[in-house]
């Protein structure tokens, strides 16, 4: 990226700009955050609240100063690549930093317990105990859920309770708690991992008093009006459930169905907010404490926010392309196989693609402190996105009675099969709602959740 492109950009998670020289200690500390963290590039002789360029005086006593400067100053040895550019009549520095191996890094002078820094946003934040122990772990030792748990047998594990969660997707044998990773051979004996406490320990809360949701609702735009609230400590899959239930329950949009029916109308996409959920349980970082994952809903907006940052290595724009690093490997095989998880790297493009169907805004993607929060908007911007069947399909189940899918399909042209399909994803998309005694009832109905007049076609 060339200097006038930089210019263009403001200071984030892999920029920043500095004015000089003259105070190393921020520059030190800004080299050592990239390292630990997504790498970045750090340009000196920019102003870094105008952008304005005033450049460097003797650039290559700067540069070997600089040089110098980092291979005396940061523990382990950084390496940095150092660029002269010209601009205009000037010549400014940019340090390059890759994501490091050797993380993590420190300013020596502070020490490595206080001298450690990762990268957020656009400031460099000290990392705690906990964090510098995740920087410290290797890729060959596997993620923190993959560790065992000495002191405990593999009775820890409720095997009830995980066959009963597998039993609608296949039959669970003790020797698949090995495969899945919720137990592991260690020191000649069989031990619960951490993944598989969390997932399914008997005592699981014990051992990670934080790995529960803790939701809420405001009625204020801020949280100083708390209307409801919840505590989720049951197994995760089944919190999961019980925090969209919540959502749902202090959400939702009264939509009249027929004189005498009412249904409601869910104000985000249902595959949006258990995406968003799924991926915080997935990602959550257990190590840390008094932090569990937190749901916060308020009148325009929904807050999903789990303890730890994103991996070093892995920027916000990153995350929403499709690129995924995996936190818990254990949770996220398990929630896999329960079809929680479809493909890996699609949640973050399910969610982003279901709110614009939507019409809502965009969801956002912030690191917050050492959190990382997930913001689905609920009110609309625009109307619905749908394509010339889909409306077709919409248009015909304004009935308030609902129609049924065999009559949809005839009226579409498509068979049952590729209908039902359709129907599920403007269920997702909260445009359609199956009326019935439960999803597998034969005399379901769908009816309409937004008026054709709405919809807009691509």
């Amino acid at each position: 990226m060339s200097l006038q492109d930089l210019l263009r950009n403001p200071e984030g998670k892999t920029l920043e700009f500095k004015r000089d020289l003259s105070s190393p200690k921020p520059i030190l500390r800004t080299l050592v955050a990239f390292a630990n963290s997504a790498g970045g590039q750090l340009v000196i002789g920019v102003t870094d609240g105008e952008r304005r360029v005033i450049g460097v005086a003797s650039p290559l006593d700067r540069e070997r100063h600089i040089a110098n400067l980092i291979a005396d100053s940061i523990h382990p040895p950084l390496l940095a690549e150092i660029e002269i550019i010209p601009w205009r009549k000037t010549q400014v520095l940019m340090l390059q930093v890759h994501p490091s191996s050797l993380r993590p890094h420190h300013v020596k002078a502070e020490g490595a317990e206080r001298g450690t820094y990762v990268r957020l946003g656009s400031t460099n934040r000290h990392a705690d105990a906990a964090l510098i122990n995740e920087l410290s772990r290797r890729i060959d030792l596997g993620s923190h859920d993959e560790q065992p748990l000495p002191t405990l047998n593999y009775e820890a594990i409720d095997f009830v309770a995980a066959s009963q969660y597998f039993s609608q997707y296949r039959t669970l044998r003790r020797q698949d708690l090995r495969t899945l990773g919720l137990i592991v051979k260690h020191q000649g004996r069989e031990r619960p991992t951490v993944g598989g406490m969390i997932l399914f320990g008997k005592d699981r809360l014990t051992h990670f008093p934080d790995a529960w949701i803790q939701v809420g609702y405001f009625s204020s735009p801020d949280k100083s009006r708390l209307v409801d609230h919840a505590e989720l400590r049951d197994y995760p899959v089944l919190a999961i459930e019980q925090a969209i239930g919540f959502v749902e329950r202090n959400t939702r949009m009264g939509a009249d169905i027929g004189r005498l029916q009412r249904r409601d109308q869910p104000s985000v996409p249902p595959v949006a907010l258990r995406e968003a959920l799924v991926n915080a349980v997935v990602h959550a970082d257990y190590s840390q404490r008094g932090a569990p994952i937190r749901v916060a809903v308020f009148d325009d907006r929904i807050e999903v926010e789990n303890p730890g940052i994103l991996l070093p290595g892995l920027t916000v724009e990153e995350l929403q392309g499709g690129v995924s690093r995996l936190r818990n490997h254990v949770i996220a095989r398990a929630f896999k196989e329960l079809r929680l998880i479809e493909q890996w790297g699609s949640g973050i493009q399910k969610m982003l693609l279901a709110c614009s169907d939507a019409g809502l805004r965009a969801p956002q993607f912030i690191e917050i402190g050492l959190r990382f929060r997930v913001i689905l908007h609920t009110r609309r911007i625009k109307p619905p996105t749908v394509d010339n069947i889909e409306q077709r399909l919409i248009t015909f189940v304004q009935k308030p009675s609902g129609r049924s899918t065999a009559d949809i399909a005839a009226h579409i042209g498509l068979t049952p099969r590729a209908t039902q399909l359709r129907l599920n994803k403007l269920r997702e998309r909260g445009l359609v709602i199956a009326i019935g005694s439960g999803p597998k009832d034969p005399r379901k109905k769908w009816v309409a959740l937004v008026p054709p007049s709405r919809a807009r076609e691509d």
